[in-house]
């Protein structure tokens, strides 16, 4: 066996030799006298070794030391890293450069993986190619009943007046529509491809050809043309003006031009009541019954805390609160703050406490021993079963029944909002939030119009900048026009643990460390749905009948988030399917229950 080395090698200084062995010296060994089968064989040298460094604890102490990064170089690495995002945010409107580029890297390297889905690609265009040809030779030869080679989609209305089926603007928007749909083909089924991103990359590549659309430019849209002859420009020219004066509007933080028609408390919000209780976060206001038999159960409405709280109590003829005030309720609804930098470290559990269990305690001060009927709109649907899932895990509960419009609970399939939400994507919008310590009403509302640029942005170019007329104003384009803010954290629990992890129908839901279960809602539910709604899509809403053991009455409404909601009975044009589904009866697919 191998040995260590001879005395003679040991009378250097202890020093000496600490420091050799330290840094692994090479010594030589020799192999002692030993027997085999009773002979004397005599040692000889061997080859030599390295001995491998040895470090004493207090060594490796001091080692680690200096290893160890400065608090002030992480500090600034992490400062330089979140204002070099907050940058970049500010010019992409809150999206993540390193999302997209993942996705279209996804997809595109797949693609290239891929073949027979490029051979049908290549197939896909040139029959479409020929379906153009053919429509266009039937349109030289004036044939009647050949019609259009492609429709658009229903929801599609750029394309409907006269003046588009009219040569050559009908060829113009039919090559369109078939590139579109070749588009729609190239960026789905691709084998191996993230679904999330592939919904990213068609939603990317929609968004893109929507820009280009012949409708959004004066040579390719026979309606600016014909309007522009029949007004010799004038119309571009007040385009121009609008165009001016919405950005001098943006750059003033002005609201849009007729929204100081409306104003809260004069003719709007006009229904009377009084704040009856404030904290930190939130001030309740209570509205009186106007008639003479009043019941004695009050309402407490909790809206989202990214709209402003006259959202149903928009004109007098369309406001929930006058109706039910009418009706002889006592109805109370929270007013949530408009948070400010010093507000960044409100989170959800504040939201909870001081939100709507302060609103519940200053009720029952107000109407003591009285059940409530909880009502939440959106966000504020999905904070109130959270917290009646809290109240209700150890007793029954204040509430005795409760309504949600437009609400959430599960988050797996909530839409295209959906298609922005993933760790970079997150990571990013949290970094731009840091800065400021909030999301701001405009970078909240950018989000929103990115999800219908033909509704929001082109439609409305369209029609303001190149017709040059103006949409009138009305209370709840207003309403929308009054946006509030969002704290840094809450907004950014929210998103994590509500469209991220979906916590709350995984049970990893907690409220101050309590964990709750939407099992222990026990009372009854009406849940509002709208068939229109891109923000809480009807069939994610009607999940709702999956998590809680109850009765549930579902109404499904025609309209969008909001216009369907505050659309007052009577409106002629909205109706709405119904139904109530008992605890006891089987569960009924959404689009199964909607033909019923």
């Amino acid at each position: 066996m191998y040995q260590r080395a001879s005395e003679s090698s040991k009378a250097s200084s202890g020093s000496a030799k600490g420091g050799a062995a330290r840094r692994g010296v090479k010594t030589t060994a020799r192999r002692g006298r030993a027997k085999k089968n009773g002979a004397d064989i005599d040692s000889s040298p061997v080859k030599q070794t390295e001995q491998q460094p040895v470090c004493d604890a207090a060594e490796v102490d001091q080692l680690s030391t200096y290893e160890q990064d400065s608090y002030s170089a992480t500090v600034y690495a992490e400062v330089l890293d979140r204002a070099t995002h907050a940058a970049i945010a500010k010019a992409t409107l809150g999206l993540s450069p390193a999302a997209l580029s993942g996705a279209y890297l996804d997809w595109l390297v797949h693609l290239a993986m891929s073949p027979g889905k490029q051979v049908k690609l290549g197939e896909k265009a040139f029959r479409k190619w020929l379906r153009l040809l053919r429509y266009m030779l039937n349109e030289a030869r004036e044939c009647d009943g050949c019609g259009a080679c492609i429709d658009p989609l229903p929801q599609d209305r750029r394309f409907v007046g006269e003046e588009w089926q009219e040569w050559p603007f009908n060829v113009i928007y039919q090559s369109f529509l078939l590139n579109q749909q070749w588009w729609f083909n190239a960026t789905t089924g691709v084998p191996g491809v993230n679904p999330q991103h592939e919904r990213v990359v068609e939603f990317a590549s929609r968004q893109l050809l929507d820009f280009y659309s012949p409708s959004n430019f004066v040579a390719t849209n026979p309606e600016i043309l014909e309007k522009t002859q029949q007004e010799f420009g004038t119309n571009l020219l007040r385009g121009f003006q609008n165009w001016i004066e919405d950005w001098e509007g943006v750059i003033g933080n002005k609201p849009p031009d007729g929204a100081e028609d409306f104003r809260p408390g004069e003719n709007i919000a006009v229904t009377p009541g009084k704040v009856v209780f404030r904290n930190r976060l939130i001030e309740l206001i209570q509205y009186t019954p106007t008639t003479g038999k009043v019941s004695p159960e009050p309402i407490l409405i909790v809206p989202a805390w990214i709209m402003k709280y006259y959202i149903l109590d928009l004109s007098p003829h369309n406001s929930m609160v006058k109706y039910l005030t009418d009706q002889g309720f006592t109805v109370f609804m929270i007013s949530w703050k408009n948070p400010g930098p010093d507000d960044r470290d409100l989170g959800m559990d504040d939201y909870c406490t001081l939100g709507i269990e302060a609103a519940l305690d200053a009720v029952a001060s107000i109407a003591p021993r009285r059940k409530v009927h909880g009502v939440g709109y959106c966000l504020g649907g999905t904070l109130l079963s959270i917290m009646a899932a809290k109240l209700m895990h150890d007793s029954k509960g204040p509430f005795e029944t409760l309504s949600f419009f437009a609400s959430q609970i599960d988050f797996t399939e909530a839409g295209e909002l959906q298609l922005f939400i993933n760790e970079s994507q997150l990571h990013f919008l949290e970094d731009m939030m840091w800065e400021q310590g909030f999301l701001d009403t405009d970078q909240m509302s950018g989000a929103f119009q990115i999800l219908r640029t033909n509704d929001l942005i082109w439609s409305r170019m369209v029609h303001d900048y190149m017709l040059g007329e103006r949409r009138k104003m009305n209370d709840l384009m207003a309403w929308n026009a009054d946006g509030t803010r969002l704290p840094y954290r809450m907004h950014s629990e929210y998103l994590r643990r509500l469209y991220l992890d979906n916590d709350l129908t995984e049970g990893r839901y907690k409220v101050e460390g309590q964990p709750i279960s939407l099992m222990d809602i026990e009372i009854p539910v009406f849940s509002v749905g709208t068939i229109k709604d891109h923000v809480a899509p009807w069939r994610s809403v009607y999940k709702m009948h999956h998590y809680l053991q109850t009765d549930v009455t579902f109404v499904l409404t025609s309209g969008g988030h909001n216009a369907g909601i505050v659309s007052e009975p009577g409106h002629p044009r909205r109706s709405y399917q119904i139904a109530t589904q008992h605890d006891a009866n089987r569960y009924v697919e959404p689009d199964i229950w909607k033909k019923q």
